[in-house]
């Protein structure tokens, strides 16, 4: 993957803030009303939609507007690109990690087999 992604760079970005968080985490259960995403936050509809505007530039929810009704949808495979990159990161240092611990077991059993002549 290359060092820099802008996908993921949006990604990141529209998750980093809490409130987006808690509406990514309520619309995992399922589509809702703007203003039934709003209520729970305290925050003013202007407020609900710059948020949401973030979000849907990550590519992380969908909007559409029926009448006066605008509800809004999770889009759960824009997850996809920071589900792989943080396996990645995962992965890595796991490896990492193997590695020091061998390295960290064969000097216990170097010290175990006292000094070399």
């Amino acid at each position: 993957m290359a060092k820099h992604d802008a996908d993921l760079d949006l990604l990141f970005q529209a998750l980093a803030d809490p409130t987006r968080r808690a509406m990514v985490e309520r619309l995992a259960q399922g589509p809702t009303a703007v203003s039934d995403l709003a209520r729970p936050s305290g925050l003013r509809l202007p407020t609900v939609m710059r948020h949401l505007a973030v979000l849907e530039r990550a590519g992380l929810v969908v909007t559409a507007k029926d009448g006066r009704v605008r509800s809004c949808a999770i889009v759960p495979e824009a997850l996809a690109p920071l589900t792989g990159w943080l396996d990645d990161r995962r992965a890595e240092w796991e490896h990492r990690l193997d590695r020091l611990e061998g390295y960290v077991l064969q000097l216990m059993k170097d010290a175990a087999n006292g000094p070399r002549s």
